[in-house]
């Protein structure tokens, strides 16, 4: 039973601790932690599980 990449993300996101964000094309999102950081330019689905 093979499920695709969304279908994984949607579940993930329905789950009690996850948080979701969603970018829009050409949208960026800078994440940072102390000194280190990211970059993401959307068409994007940031997932954050807080478990």
């Amino acid at each position: 039973m093979n499920k695709t990449t969304e279908e994984l993300t949607n579940e993930l996101a329905k789950r009690e601790g996850v948080k979701q964000l969603r970018l829009n094309p050409y949208e960026e999102a800078k994440l940072t932690t102390g000194e280190k950081g990211i970059s993401i330019v959307g068409p994007a689905v940031i997932l954050i599980n807080q478990d």
